[in-house]
């Protein structure tokens, strides 16, 4: 078998062969085909295509090209993956609502890049947080816990991480294909049996459209079920920012504001249904009992508890978290409205790069966050305000970037006369 003939079939648009495409992956990982050869592959993939049958074949061999997470073990595994947003923090609340509701959750994480945060950032803004667990403690605590996150292993789907690391330097990045198969490797390597994909769209997300979204969902999967696994996926918004804090410490403290049953609104919304997903996909419930429960176990500070056992359980300061002690940054500046009307607008992408001007996220993958930087939102989607009113709040360890940052946040802030129009749903199940 030649990886020439390989390339000339998909460039051809051609359907590759379960063993074709084993070769290619294994080649590539193990240096035999070079980065020229896989750069044609790639290329030809994102001219031509992919039936659903190579890009479960495609993700079968990445995920088998490192390290699989055996959770076989356990019942009731379960675990959520979110394509990447802006003051996205529900894996913060979920993960101890579905652990108090018997799932285990044994979840892989990575660090925010760009305008989109990273859970694991977020939890280390907890003091003395161990995102770095070795194996065996993973998961002993994932048995005794229920629940715990760590960052991901460096030999978790190596193909992939190589592969995107090409694609990143040869504008093939935007293949449906290659992205739907390259999240779901890593999810699949990860072991859990039910998993939850949220999938966003709009100007803080990769895929800008509903329809998108739905595509690249559709594709996930159809992965997840060729390869063995209970999978489904709700398509959520993010044109506007999820919730009202940005930034990592932040963030978990809206989550805590969540799970203490002193916020509701849209951050609630959206965790406790794809909790309920998770569940209803793990033990087989009716999803509107599964709603249910969820709600249940948040109102009644069940999850709030869980939380808490298992930050102490991972060494993180719980009474830091109890006693809303977590970092702020102490330079701080208000946002004003320049114009009396209604919010119609707050582009995500915009918001999310205002807070890494204040040093909340990485422009480049050795960037040191402040862990203490952010912003919170003061006015919600479509409300109406009058000028001078404070639409936001600054917050940074260091002033050197307010202004920078407001100006970004006023770029993709719309004050409009008119109220907002009828927008669509904040969550589409697929």
């Amino acid at each position: 078998m030649r990886m020439y003939d390989i390339i000339l079939k998909k460039r051809r648009g051609e359907v590759l062969t379960e063993e074709e495409i084993a070769f290619f992956v294994r080649g590539y990982t193990d240096g035999s085909i070079p980065d020229y050869q896989a750069s044609a592959f790639c290329m030809a993939v994102c001219f031509t295509g992919m039936t659903d049958d190579e890009c479960a074949y495609l993700t079968k061999y990445m995920m088998l090209s490192g390290d699989i997470v055996d959770l076989s073990a356990l019942p009731y595994t379960a675990d959520k993956h979110s394509t990447g947003g802006v003051g996205d923090k529900t894996s913060l609340i979920l993960t101890p609502t579905a652990a108090c509701l018997g799932l285990y959750v044994a979840k892989m994480s990575g660090r925010g890049l760009g305008h989109t945060g990273g859970t694991i950032d977020k939890l280390e803004s907890i003091p003395g947080f161990n995102t770095a667990l070795s194996p065996q403690a993973f998961m002993e605590q994932v048995k005794t816990v229920g629940a715990a996150i760590v960052g991901q292993t460096g030999n978790l789907a190596p193909a992939d991480k190589k592969l995107y690391a090409l694609r990143d330097v040869t504008a093939t990045v935007d293949s449906l294909p290659l992205i739907a198969s390259s999240i779901m490797s890593k999810k699949l390597a990860a072991g859990a049996k039910t998993i939850v994909l949220d999938v966003k769209y709009g100007s803080g997300a990769f895929m800008k459209t509903p329809e998108e979204a739905v595509r690249l969902a559709e594709t996930m999967v159809k992965i997840g079920k060729a390869n063995g696994r209970n999978v489904s996926a709700l398509i959520t918004d993010m044109d506007f920012p999820l919730g009202t804090h940005i930034g990592n410490s932040l963030e978990v403290i809206e989550a805590l504001s969540v799970l203490r049953g002193e916020t509701k609104g849209e951050l609630y919304e959206v965790s406790a249904e794809l909790c309920a997903h998770m569940l209803s996909g793990a033990k087989a419930v009716p999803l509107d009992d599964a709603r249910r429960a969820v709600r249940q176990a948040i109102d009644s500070g069940r999850a709030y508890e869980k939380f808490l056992e298992w930050i102490r359980a991972q060494g993180g300061d719980a009474r830091a978290a109890e006693e809303n002690r977590l970092p702020v940054g102490q330079h701080t500046r208000q946002i004003l409205s320049p114009a009396d009307g209604y919010l119609t607008a707050l582009d995500a992408e915009k918001v999310g790069y205002a807070a890494c001007l204040l040093g909340a996220g990485r422009m480049t993958k050795d960037d040191v966050p402040d862990l203490s930087a952010g912003i919170i939102l003061q006015k919600k989607r479509g409300e109406c305000v009058h000028t001078g009113e404070t639409l936001a709040l600054l917050c940074t360890s260091d002033p050197a970037g307010l202004d920078a940052a407001e100006k970004e946040f006023l770029s993709g802030t719309v004050i409009s006369p008119e109220p907002l129009q009828e927008t669509l749903p904040l969550f589409i199940t697929l």
